[in-house]
């Protein structure tokens, strides 16, 4: 009796948790009211057409900059891939700034972390950019979500496998010997 209820209440938790991974950074109300066919590269080339439309974009922090009426983020649009987060290639359409009235400490959203932004588009403007002046559309933030840091490693710890038998005397099991493998890591955002 006892074991069935454990099984039961296992099994539910295992549900809870492959329902929670499977969510969405942004809400859903916004996800419905977002214009999915309104795209980066549309928007940049005339933003005061689309004054009031939601979207969600998302990439990588350039620069986040706090100003008296609240904190402007300068972002590298990358397109969205599954669950809205920002792809891990490095392609990107252009840039945008996203506006916030609270104040976002430049030290957590600092360059280089990944962004999710579901905002209104508010217009445009005009910034240097090198020895050119950029358009930038102006998103002001409903939703954002900060994906997570976490170092990733490629390669694998391994182990020389000698078929004649122990080279030394290592508690690894017949015929390994205790040479640690290669590996190296980057830091990527997750969720």
């Amino acid at each position: 009796m006892a074991a069935n209820k454990f099984h039961r209440v296992l099994f539910l938790c295992l549900i809870l948790f492959l329902i929670s991974n499977c969510a969405y950074p942004i809400s859903r109300q916004l996800r419905e009211e977002a214009n999915k066919n309104l795209t980066f590269p549309t928007v940049l080339e005339d933003p005061t057409k689309y004054v009031g439309s939601i979207v969600i974009w998302g990439g990588k922090i350039i620069q986040t900059v706090n100003l008296k009426d609240g904190t402007e983020i300068m972002v590298l649009q990358i397109p969205l891939g599954a669950r809205e987060r920002p792809s891990d290639e490095e392609y990107s359409q252009g840039r945008f700034i996203a506006k916030s009235s609270q104040y976002l400490d430049p030290e957590i959203y600092k360059k280089g972390r990944r962004i999710t932004v579901a905002g209104k588009i508010i217009g445009k403007e005009r910034k240097p950019l090198g020895e050119i002046e950029y358009i930038y559309p102006l998103i002001e933030i409903k939703e954002l979500h900060l994906w997570i840091r976490e170092r990733v490693y490629y390669g694998w710890p391994y182990w020389d496998y000698y078929p004649w038998g122990y080279w030394g005397n290592y508690p690894f099991g017949w015929g390994y010997w205790g040479y640690p493998g290669w590996y190296y890591f980057d830091e990527r955002d997750f969720d």
